[in-house]
Formats: C-alpha cells, structure tokens, sequence
C-alpha cells in the first residue's frame, strides 16, 4: 500500500475524548462533537490519539470510541484511530477492531517509554504492517515516546507494507519539511503546513493535509486546505497570520502542552468557551479550574476575533 491507496486530505482535528465530570466514558457528547465537525466541514477526523487521551481508557472504552466515532460519522468524513500500545500484539488487536468496525485507516506511534533505536523503529511498523488488514498512519510524536522520526527514518519507514501516510508532530519544522520533501512520492504527509512558512512549501512543493487539536477556528481549517486546493493564496495566507500568531499564545513550543495546563485539560476548557462538544478530563490528567488563566485564556480568543468582546465587538 502507499499514498495511492487512500484519499486523506485536509483538516483533520485530533478529537478529544469527552469524560463525565465523574470520569465516565461520554459518548453521546463525543457522538455531538464529531457531528459538529461534519457540520463544519472537516475532512476527517482522528480519535484517540494524544488528544483523544486513549492512555487512561480501557481496551473496551477504546473500542468504544471507535465505534462512536465512525457511527456519527456515517461515511461523511473519513475516520482515523489511534491504536497506539506497548505491544504489536496489542496494536493488532486495537487495529482489528477499529477497521472491523469501519474506520479508514489506524495511527500508531512508536511505543511509549521504550525510547527504541532506529533499526527497532522500523522492525515495529514492519510488524504491525504484516498483522493489520487496512491502512497504517505512522504518528512521529517525539514528546510522548522519547524518539524523533527524523527524515532519514521517515524515508524508511515509507517502504513499509501498509504504511500509507505520516502524522509528523516533530518541534523542529526544518526537520518536518526536509521529511515532506523526502517521503510525499510515497506517502500522504500530514503536519505544520498552516504557516506562513507552510503555506509557501504547499505552494512551490505540495503536502497532504494537518492533524489539529481540535479546531479553535471552526469552518476556518478545513477551508484553507479548500482554498489551496483551488489555488487561492491570498486567504490561505491571512489564516496562516492568524494561526502564528494565536499559537505562542496558548501553547508552549513544539506544541506539546498548554501554557496554562496540560494540552488535553487546555483544549476542552477552549473548546467549552467556543461552544464546542468537549466534555472532561480523566484523571490523571486535571482539569484547569483557576478563575486568572480561564480568564487569560478567554481574553487571547477575544482579542484574535474567536470569541466577541464582552461588549459585543471582537
């Protein structure tokens, strides 16, 4: 398999996993979530990765995710899941059920915590390919299992049986690029192009599509992926303004975390100021309940025109 056997593209937001206040899987939240995603266009979504926090549910609960997810879609987007584990074994299991019940395709990192060596990196994607029957997204996420897949690895993992795509999540953008370059004949390349730097790369090189927490913008995202397709720069060029200078706002750099809590307990408490479906975090992770940085929070999405002032301008 390679990028030619699937049509992913766009914006796909890494979907949160909506808990209770008491800690409950909540589907019918998570089900009213995706709906509005569908409702505002988005090409695809991705559940239980990082943000979807797949590592404080059970096997059933992940399963139960899935099966929420591709239900609500019902065929309007595409559906990724991470499948994520210690083991290929257990990769296998998740993946089955995940394509069993309908999704496009699955996503795994490198294990967590192992921290393996490049030869084992690739020994690892060329076992999960042999044992899935579907689509397999390779998930650099440097942050969450102590490894970068650099540009060279990225190159080898692209051979792969299975491996179709890449969610590159590194912090170094020169790093990301040289990768684009380097892979994109093989297989569909999903990361920071909604940059003023992106934006030239799509241009002059091309890319696939990105993986956002969510989405703070709303019919925004999926719309500068429209507009590139149509070649229109001028728009995709006043987002990618917008985005730069939201970022350093509110997440720390590279991404991995919120300036103001974790990246998971940060992106629910935006979503709830902007309307969105969000739900709770499950311990371990806590939620951020400090009146100043709900307030500091509140005032960055006045002042980049998310939400209106409290006077009724943005």
């Amino acid at each position: 398999m390679d990028r030619n056997d699937v049509d992913w593209a766009g914006y796909f937001p890494a979907v949160v996993t909506p808990f209770t206040e008491s800690g409950a899987l909540d589907t019918d939240t998570l089900h009213a979530l995706i709906e509005q995603y569908v409702e505002r266009g988005m090409h695809g979504v991705v559940v239980n990765g990082t943000c979807g926090e797949w590592f404080s549910q059970s096997v059933d609960e992940r399963h139960a995710v899935a099966e929420t997810a591709v239900a609500a879609a019902a065929g309007r987007l595409r559906v990724l899941v991470g499948c994520t584990s210690n083991t290929a074994e257990n990769v296998e299991v998740l993946a089955a059920h995940a394509l069993g019940a309908g999704a496009d395709g699955v996503l795994a990192s490198a294990p967590p915590y192992i921290k393996l060596f490049p030869d084992e990196v690739v020994a690892w994607y060329e076992d999960i390919g042999e044992r899935i029957a579907g689509p397999l997204v390779v998930y650099n996420w440097p942050h969450g299992t102590g490894i970068d897949i650099d540009s060279d690895l990225a190159d080898r993992l692209a051979d792969v049986k299975a491996v179709v795509a890449i969610k590159d999540s590194t912090p170094d953008a020169d790093q990301f690029f040289e990768t684009s370059r380097r892979v994109r004949d093989r297989v569909r390349v999903f990361g920071p192009y909604m940059s003023t730097r992106g934006v030239e790369v799509l241009r002059t090189e091309g890319g696939d599509g990105f993986v956002g927490g969510g989405s703070l913008h709303g019919r925004p995202d999926p719309a500068f992926w429209e507009n590139h397709w149509a070649g229109d720069v001028a728009p995709m060029q006043e987002y990618a303004e917008k985005a730069d200078r939201l970022f350093p706002k509110l997440w720390l750099p590279g991404g991995w975390a919120g300036i103001y809590g974790s990246y998971q307990a940060q992106l629910k408490a935006l979503m709830h100021m902007l309307g969105q479906p969000a739900g709770h975090v499950r311990r371990p992770r806590l939620p951020i309940t400090d009146p100043r940085d709900l307030a500091a929070m509140r005032a960055v999405l006045v002042e980049e025109g998310l939400l209106p002032s409290e006077s009724g301008t943005a």
